[in-house]
């Protein structure tokens, strides 16, 4: 049976995938005391069999806390907290703490030297910045890590739409492989026109109406105050952020507020987020109310009787911090394939995609353009704040 390590296991998303693919975890790992009383209480309903489930901070394991001696390891997984990297978060990157787990996940690599790699984590880490300000530094400096401990690598952007689920998630992944090939990624099964021999994309709406009905204690419907400004909107739109002005958008580049957005019940959901705001449905009769937690976890491709543990805002954040389910178990499948294979081989790492290079230079030029003119605005608008 092939086996896994699964490091930052949050609520279990990969895990479980990996595990309904044949795959046996060894050991679980994560630092939230309540996403640790969500998998043990997965593990005592059946799941997870016979695997270690440690709270703990993965800078203070080493590999023999993780794998007996001589115990071999097919794969190494996990996605070091995203928010140092992400676009709803503040972008600090390697200057955030958390931004340097990454070395901490590569040491753990070293020590239980698996034939594979696969991390996850959010689309922003294509573009990071390192402090010196080079766009894509910080994506260099992590595949670099793991090809100095002997690793290939190969990245990719997967949406998870594109798979089944019915959800726009885009996220980045990375496999890696030490002295066999490296895994391809799996073949999107779905797009959103159905073009190619593929399946369109599936709906929110077709999710929710094989789910169950809402438990009312689950149920948030808007205040009065915000009720006729979300009537207005459209599926699909939502209430204006305050603009940042920048030199070539003087009337404020703006997006939604992440609270106040009003699904499109004919597309795939938005990104399922850490927080628990997320986007609001209109119903049969016309009110409007918002997805509920559950819905969040079919979203993410948990499994209706998967246990989760927490507050309500607690259970937002293990949901919204998972690696997508259908992504997972394609990902796991794909890589099966691969252990199974036995392909010996000295890889080298595979160049990036094309896309990646594409952002990298947006971001390069969009820093030329705004990047002065918006760090002064920052700095204008703490001076009031003080």
């Amino acid at each position: 049976m092939l086996t896994v390590v699964d490091l930052f296991a949050g609520a279990g998303g990969l895990s479980s995938s990996l595990e309904a693919e044949g795959w046996k975890t060894l050991a679980a790992v994560d630092n939230d005391p309540d996403a640790i009383m969500t998998l043990r209480a997965n593990q005592a309903r059946g799941w997870l069999k016979g695997a270690r489930v440690i709270q703990a901070d993965v800078r203070d394991l080493t590999g023999r806390d993780l794998v007996e001696g001589g115990t071999r390891l097919d794969l190494l997984t996990g996605g070091p907290p995203c928010q140092p990297f992400s676009s709803a978060g503040l972008m600090r990157a390697v200057k955030d703490p958390r931004g340097t787990l990454f070395r901490d996940f590569v040491r753990i690599a070293k020590d239980l030297s698996p034939r594979f790699i696969l991390f996850e984590n959010v689309a922003g880490l294509v573009t990071a910045k390192t402090p010196d300000g080079k766009a894509g530094g910080v994506l260099s400096l992590i595949q670099m890590n793991f090809e100095n401990i002997g690793y290939a690598c190969r990245f990719e952007l997967l949406n998870a739409a594109d798979f089944g689920a019915a959800q726009r998630r885009v996220r980045l992944y990375m496999i890696a492989a030490k002295q066999e090939t490296i895994p391809e990624f799996p073949s999107q099964t779905h797009d959103r026109l159905g073009a190619e021999g593929r399946r369109p994309w599936r709906t929110l709406k077709e999710l929710l109406d094989e789910l169950p009905a809402p438990d009312p204690s689950d149920v948030v419907y808007p205040s009065e105050s915000r009720l006729a400004d979300l009537l207005a909107l459209k599926p699909g739109t939502g209430l204006r952020s305050t603009g940042i002005v920048e030199a070539n958008r003087p009337s404020g580049h703006w997006g939604y507020r992440q609270d106040c957005f009003v699904a499109d019940l004919e597309l795939p959901s938005r990104t399922i987020r850490a927080a628990s705001t997320p986007d609001w449905v209109r119903c049969s009769d016309g009110k409007l109310r918002r997805l509920t937690w559950k819905e969040c976890a079919a979203l993410q491709g948990f499994s209706q009787g998967w246990e989760f543990f927490g507050t309500k805002a607690a259970l937002f954040r293990q949901i919204g911090n998972a690696v997508q389910g259908e992504v997972g178990r394609a990902l796991a499948r794909r890589l099966a394939v691969s252990a199974n294979s036995l392909c010996r081989a000295n890889p080298r790492s595979a160049p990036w995609p094309a896309a990646f290079h594409r952002r990298v230079r947006y971001t390069d030029m969009e820093e030329q353009t705004n990047g002065a003119h918006r760090r002064a605005a920052r700095r204008e608008n703490d001076a009031f704040s003080a």
